[in-house]
């Protein structure tokens, strides 16, 4: 992408954004003790540990969700059997791919906020592959390593690209437990838009080789999120885990 047309698009964000703030900023947000994670490619419920390991001593519910890595409805179907049995007001949170997860089940009347780590945010019907064309395309994904229709990293690439600023022995400890993902996971699209009636919180990763951090500020700023920036890789949820549980908790209420 040029900078013109990354100007144009970013202004284009920023003339919807202050609308959406306005909308979110209307509604009252009753406070959440229940947090639902989900994580997406490259990776299992266990990345939110530390993160959880954060929220649960100040008593909050957190269930971390198993996603299958199969199709978007399936992946959306196990976060929404989650969000099933929660009871009161939920922060629903999103890392990387599960954001499209997020930007979907996040319709449910029980989300009060939605939460978004270096994740995709996509529009209802939103082609996103598309939509990320438009940006330098991340190191990360050359480093896709097919086997049929099931892909994951390379752990050169799970180690430089994904987990860049993770000590390098904790990083091949979370690629032997990386779970593979189908290829029709990636071309599903969204029904819903939940980050157009629900408060939106985003943290960029600035240091991203998986989704590239311009690409993470567009979405940011279009859904008129509240917004940080970290100084970390795709795995700012490990690599700075009370950064993200702040966010998180700030989301709460």
């Amino acid at each position: 992408m040029d900078r013109r047309t990354f100007v144009s698009m970013m202004a284009a964000a920023g003339a919807a954004s202050p609308l959406l703030q306005d909308a979110a900023a209307a509604q009252p947000v009753p406070k959440a003790r229940n947090i639902v994670l989900v994580h997406g490619l490259f990776a299992d419920g266990s990345c939110w540990s530390e993160v959880i390991a954060r929220l649960q001593p100040k008593r909050f519910q957190v269930t971390s969700v198993q996603n299958p890595l199969t199709t978007l409805p399936e992946a959306v179907a196990a976060a929404q059997r989650a969000l099933a049995m929660q009871q009161g007001p939920t922060v629903l949170v999103g890392h990387s791919f599960s954001g499209m997860i997020v930007t979907e089940a996040g319709v449910d009347p029980k989300v009060t906020a939605l939460v978004y780590v270096a994740a995709r945010a996509p529009d209802a019907g939103e082609d996103y592959t598309a939509l990320a064309k438009k940006f330098p395309t991340p190191p990360a994904t050359a480093g896709i390593v097919w086997s049929g229709d099931w892909g994951q990293l390379s752990e050169e690439a799970f180690l430089r690209d994904f987990a860049g600023d993770l000590p390098a022995d904790k990083a091949r400890v979370l690629y032997a437990v990386q779970a593979p993902f189908n290829r029709a996971l990636a071309a599903g699209k969204t029904t819903h838009a939940a980050w157009r009636s629900k408060p939106s919180w985003y943290a960029v990763s600035t240091e991203d080789r998986t989704i590239n951090p311009d690409l993470e500020r567009f979405m940011a700023k279009r859904m008129g999120a509240k917004t940080i920036e970290v100084k970390a890789s795709h795995l700012s949820l490990i690599s700075q885990p009370d950064t993200i549980a702040n966010l998180i908790i700030e989301a709460a209420g």
